[in-house]
């Protein structure tokens, strides 16, 4: 086998190949051969059939199969005796595939780009320091009580909170629309689901008031010809309520699973998730810090090959998320270019951090992912049959193991990395968009 190395551009290489025409030959003589045997061709016993019948009528399909298996068993042995590492599959291209004559081809593909670790010292990181504290703890809980609310009719003037029961009917231009009218709507004030500006004018009504409203569709609404448009809406209210928090105590308690231990058990229970919660988004808060600086610091070339590959997996995703909202055969082939900017920036931190694994010679730590499938059981009623699940799914753990991995390669940077601590809230990490 003779083999030549040419880089064409960027990332990309072309392997010129030459397979010696008697190791070709040889392979299709022995390929027709078994044919021969097997093979029914009239006025021919079984077995009996001359081989230049069968070179005639199989001869040519065969040596393309041949030559099909030859290139990609060569192109393996050559990147191999080369020492060249490919990012995605290779194209083949046969140059010269005759009989009694030398098979060559070329094999172009891309190769994985040279990276180099640098100014690691320099990305900046805050690291939040926080703890749950017993106000968190108490704002949680009117939260769960939210959760469990009951509603109960009043007469007096609605506030925030407050739920409507209303009729409206909406004009534009002095023409009604389609959408604006609705009957017995009800309307919980301070949900945000009307249009901006339709909420504040309501609270304050109470049952049985009238009253016209204007409000303004704002510019980047969903309906082409609502947008930025002025609109009148005749309100007429028929119901208000205003919301029940139940007490908290041991029935409290019991829905949420909690039976014995009451109120505290539960407050127990709910500080050990809630701190569980937090330690996760710190850390995740601090990962996202790392790779933004590791991604601003390091200029990488990226194979396209593997870009697409992360196009694909990212729009698969996408569908398995459509699928429960649509019907799969209603469902649009997604752009790539809705996926490219992400995928580039997965395949880019997969790089990197494939580069701080192997100069620190990183090995998976068994004790992180143990501690991994921990951390998650333990979101679980059963946290011990989760723990089982996995150590029987070679699957899972296989991610779990790329999980700490990568975890492992994310403290190395930390460690090297401008880090200084900031007090931070329960809210400030857990509620971003709040603040």
């Amino acid at each position: 086998m003779q083999v030549s190395v040419e880089t064409t551009q960027g990332l990309e290489r072309r392997l010129t190949i030459s397979v010696p025409a008697e190791k070709v030959d040889v392979e299709v003589k022995n390929r027709l051969r078994q044919i021969s045997k097997t093979q029914r061709i009239d006025g021919f016993r079984p077995g009996k059939v001359p081989a230049s019948v069968i070179q005639k009528r199989y001869g040519k399909s065969v040596r393309q199969e041949v030559a099909g298996e030859l290139m990609q068993r060569n192109f393996v042995d050559a990147i191999v005796a080369e020492k060249i590492n490919p990012a995605g599959r290779p194209s083949f291209v046969a140059k010269s595939n005759e009989d009694g004559k030398a098979l060559e081809f070329e094999a172009t593909f891309e190769v994985y780009p040279e990276v180099e670790l640098k100014d690691l010292d320099k990305i900046a990181i805050e690291r939040p320091q926080v703890d749950v504290t017993d106000a968190d703890l108490d704002e949680m809980f009117v939260t769960l009580q939210k959760q469990h609310q009951t509603w109960k009719e009043n007469k007096r003037k609605t506030k925030k909170g407050d739920k409507l029961t209303l009729d409206f009917t909406g004009r534009v231009d002095g023409e009604d629309f389609d959408g604006g009218k609705a009957e017995g709507f009800e309307l919980e004030l301070g949900a945000g689901r009307m249009i901006p500006g339709f909420e504040k004018e309501v609270t304050g009504m109470k049952a049985g008031d009238e009253k016209t409203i204007k409000v303004t569709f704002p510019e980047d609404y969903h309906a082409e010809n609502l947008k930025g448009k002025e609109a009148e809406f005749d309100i007429v209210v028929h119901k208000t309520e205003g919301p029940e928090l139940p007490e908290i105590n041991e029935e409290f308690a019991k829905l949420f699973g909690i039976e014995e231990g009451g109120v505290e058990a539960l407050r127990a229970e709910v500080s050990k998730n809630m701190a569980r919660e937090l330690t996760q988004a710190v850390k995740a808060k601090v990962k996202t810090q790392v790779l933004d600086g590791l991604l601003a610091g390091h200029a990488v070339d990226l194979p396209s090959a593997l870009v697409t590959q992360e196009v694909d997996v990212l729009r698969q995703q996408a569908m398995q998320r459509f699928k429960g909202q649509m019907d799969p055969k209603n469902l649009p082939q997604l752009p790539a270019e809705m996926f490219t900017e992400q995928a580039e920036r997965r395949v880019k931190i997969g790089l990197l951090l494939g580069e701080v694994i192997k100069v620190n010679e990183l090995k998976v730590d068994e004790t992180k992912v143990n501690e991994l499938i921990a951390s998650a059981a333990s979101a679980y009623e059963d946290p011990k049959e989760v723990v089982e699940y996995y150590a029987n799914n070679k699957e899972l753990m296989q991610q779990m193991q790329n999980v700490a991995l990568e975890e492992q390669a994310v403290e190395i940077l930390v460690e090297k990395a401008n880090v200084s601590d900031k007090k931070a809230s329960f809210n400030d990490i857990m509620n971003p968009e709040a603040k």
